[in-house]
C-alpha cells in the first residue's frame, strides 16, 4: 500500500463522510465563520464530539487554503487514504462473480474523476483503477466531485495499465473498452461474469495500446447530433447498461461482490 503525506478535503458531503466513517486521520478543521445550513452545523457538530474544535476563518482564507472558492465553507486537513494494492484487488476478483471494475486510461480533469468514483460507488464497483502517471490526482476537488464516494470507493493505480489489463484478463475479467465510433453496441451485450469498463481520455479517447487489450470495443447508443458523451456521464450510462443487463438475467451466478471498506 502506499502512503503520503497530507491534504485538504473540502466540500460538505467529503466532510461529513470523512467525519462519520472516517479511513484516514483527521488533523484538523477549518470552516467559515458565520457560515450557515444543516450540513455545516452538522460536521461542527460531529467535529467537537470528535474531540477536535473548528478553527474559524473568513472567506479569503478558506479560499487560500483550499485552493479554490467552491469549498462549500468547511475543510479538513487529514492524511492521504491508503489505498489497497493491485494485486489486493486481484485477490478479491472471483470468475463466477459479476464483478464490476472501472478502468479510466488518462483522464485528466478532476471533476470527471471524481464524478465517476461516485458512479462507481453507485454501481458497486470492486474499485477503479487507473494509470499513476498522466492523469487526474485524486485532489480536493476530486474528492469534492465525488460527494463523499472517495473515502470509501477503491481508486488503485498502476505503473503499466496494459499489464494491469491483462492480469485482470488471467482472472477471468472481460475488458470492454468504450468508444463512440465502434461498431459494437453496449446495449447488445451478454455481462457474463466479471467485467471492467475502460474508459478513455476527455479529448483523445482510448490509447492505442489500450484499446488493444481490450476484449471488445463498444459504443453507447445515442440519438441526437452531439455524437459523443461527456466521459463521466459515458461511465454512468455504461455501468447502468451492465448492471441493468446482469439484473435482467439472474439464471446463471448473481454474486455481486461488495467494495471494500
Amino acid at each position: 500500500m502506499e502512503h503520503q503525506e497530507q491534504e485538504w478535503v473540502f466540500g460538505l458531503n467529503p466532510v461529513l463522510a470523512l467525519l462519520t466513517a472516517a479511513q484516514r486521520p483527521i488533523e484538523s478543521m477549518v470552516a467559515l465563520s458565520g457560515g450557515r445550513g444543516e450540513k455545516f452545523h452538522r460536521a461542527l457538530t460531529l467535529a467537537k464530539e470528535r474531540g477536535f474544535r473548528p478553527r474559524l476563518v473568513d472567506r479569503q482564507a478558506l479560499d487560500r487554503l483550499t485552493g479554490t472558492a467552491a469549498h462549500q465553507g468547511i475543510a479538513l486537513r487529514v492524511g492521504v487514504r491508503v489505498q489497497p494494492s493491485f494485486d489486493q484487488l486481484l485477490q478479491r476478483l472471483t470468475p463466477d462473480a459479476r464483478d464490476l471494475v472501472i478502468i479510466l486510461d488518462g483522464v485528466e480533469d478532476p471533476r470527471n474523476l471524481g464524478a465517476m468514483i461516485r458512479t462507481a460507488e453507485a454501481f458497486g464497483a470492486l474499485a477503479v483503477v487507473l494509470p499513476k502517471d498522466r492523469t487526474a490526482p485524486l485532489s480536493g476537488t476530486a474528492v469534492k466531485a465525488s460527494a463523499g464516494a472517495a473515502e470509501r470507493m477503491d481508486t488503485i493505480r498502476v505503473t503499466n495499465l496494459a499489464r494491469a489489463m491483462k492480469s485482470l484478463q488471467n482472472q477471468g475479467v472481460q475488458i470492454i473498452g468504450l468508444e463512440a465510433d465502434a461498431g459494437y453496441s453496449l446495449a447488445n451485450h451478454s455481462f457474463q461474469g466479471p467485467v471492467a469498463l475502460v474508459l478513455g481520455n476527455e479529448g483523445k479517447g482510448l490509447r492505442r495500446l489500450t484499446r488493444e487489450h481490450c476484449d471488445i470495443l463498444a459504443a453507447i447508443p445515442i440519438q441526437g447530433g452531439s455524437g459523443s458523451l461527456n466521459v463521466s456521464v459515458a461511465c454512468g450510462i455504461a455501468s447502468h447498461i451492465c448492471r441493468d443487463w446482469q439484473r435482467k438475467n439472474q439464471n446463471g451466478s448473481s454474486q455481486i461482490n461488495a467494495p471494500s471498506s
